[in-house]
């Protein structure tokens, strides 16, 4: 099984998010940044092994970035709904 961890607690602007799902992720210098290409990049991810993705800090996102926090979530829900062998875990 392999482990990733995104922490978010110290994002306080959309750029942040992003480079922490890009580190995270390891996507590729193209990533565009934007929730399409998080569901692009996230829909031709390699999911012969199983996957567990820590998520944390999401309850510390500025209130300004929680409606786009919860999309973000949602996308994590949807490539679950596709793919079983990934799974996400909410930890703060």
């Amino acid at each position: 099984m392999m482990d990733i961890e995104l922490d978010f607690t110290k994002c306080k602007y959309v750029s942040e998010i992003h480079n922490v799902l890009k580190d995270g992720f390891v996507f590729p210098d193209y990533y565009g940044n934007n929730l399409s290409a998080l569901w692009d990049c996230l829909r031709n991810y390699d999911f012969d092994n199983n996957i567990m993705i820590s998520i944390i800090g999401t309850s510390k996102v500025p209130d300004e970035l929680r409606e786009y926090m919860g999309k973000i979530l949602n996308i994590f829900s949807r490539v679950h709904q596709e793919e079983p062998n990934i799974r996400f875990e909410i930890i703060s």
